[in-house]
């Protein structure tokens, strides 16, 4: 992967800020002329280093208005038992992130969900089923203080 200067970080934290923007206004964002700012973005995402783009969505008015954060510790941690965790939780669409974390807990779960019985559902039917799985800890968010996409520069 090659190495992002400071006018492809510029590029990226303004897509981040606003992805539906014209390669116009992009790269008079920027301070580029549009030429050399679209083979700048092709070239990020040709190279991996941009791998998508996603509409922000407001939970709550979707429908899912809960986000829990679940700690998963595993019995053990063979080979087979981890892969089939990870396989059977990368299915799990109330899953919107999965980290594998170091510390108390094996792995740290993102989940969305309607209610606190829906949520009592998700554990009982779907976590519980996928089985080797030791201790679940969970902590609801009540508020948000910050929430951004938006990486920080590097240089």
């Amino acid at each position: 992967m090659r190495k992002l200067d400071n006018k492809d970080q510029q590029i990226i934290r303004t897509l981040q800020r606003h992805g539906r923007m014209t390669n116009q206004d992009l790269a008079a964002e920027v301070n580029l002329s549009p030429s050399p700012c679209l083979r700048r973005l092709k070239l990020l995402e040709q190279s991996g280093v941009i791998t998508g783009y996603s509409a922000n969505i407001n939970a709550e008015a979707y429908g899912l208005p809960v986000t829990v954060f679940v700690h998963v510790k595993l019995e053990s941690h063979t080979e087979v038992v981890v892969k089939k965790f990870e396989a059977d939780i990368a299915r799990v669409d109330q899953v919107l992130e999965c980290f594998v974390m170091t510390g108390a807990s094996d792995y740290l779960l993102r989940v969305i969900v309607a209610d606190l019985s829906d949520y009592e559902n998700f554990v009982r039917r779907t976590l519980h089923s996928i089985g080797s799985i030791a201790s679940i800890d969970s902590s609801f968010v009540y508020g948000v203080v910050k929430k951004t996409n938006v990486f920080p520069m590097t240089h």
